[in-house]
């Protein structure tokens, strides 16, 4: 049960930090008082909340490389979709290694 609940935690610190990096973009080239920037912001703070937590069960040099990793393969996807951007071949490989590396950091950590 508590590795499912570190799992979700880790799940929903990474969608609140993507969800803050798109919003931050969408926000980009506007005012400095938008939606976009004040809800990304607000996300990045409740993502770091979540992350506390995760950093409470987790040691560093697994935690940070596992979220951030995550959280830039879901960007990368999340950029795809919802801002439309062309995502070449060669960043496609990056996700995938970047994959490859998550689960060599975790190989012997349980989740």
């Amino acid at each position: 049960m508590q590795q499912l609940l570190i799992g979700g935690l880790i799940i929903l610190t990474v969608i609140l930090n993507t969800g803050a990096q798109t919003l931050l973009k969408m926000g980009s080239g506007q005012n400095l008082l938008n939606f976009y920037l004040f809800g990304g912001i607000c996300l990045y703070g409740i993502s770091t909340i979540f992350y506390i937590l995760v950093l409470g069960k987790f040691n560093l040099s697994v935690a940070y490389p596992l979220v951030i990793g995550l959280t830039i393969v879901a960007t990368t996807i999340a950029s795809s979709i919802i801002l439309r951007e062309k995502i070449v071949t060669s960043q496609w490989i990056g996700v995938g290694l970047l994959i490859s590396g998550i689960w060599a950091i975790t190989l012997n950590k349980s989740v």
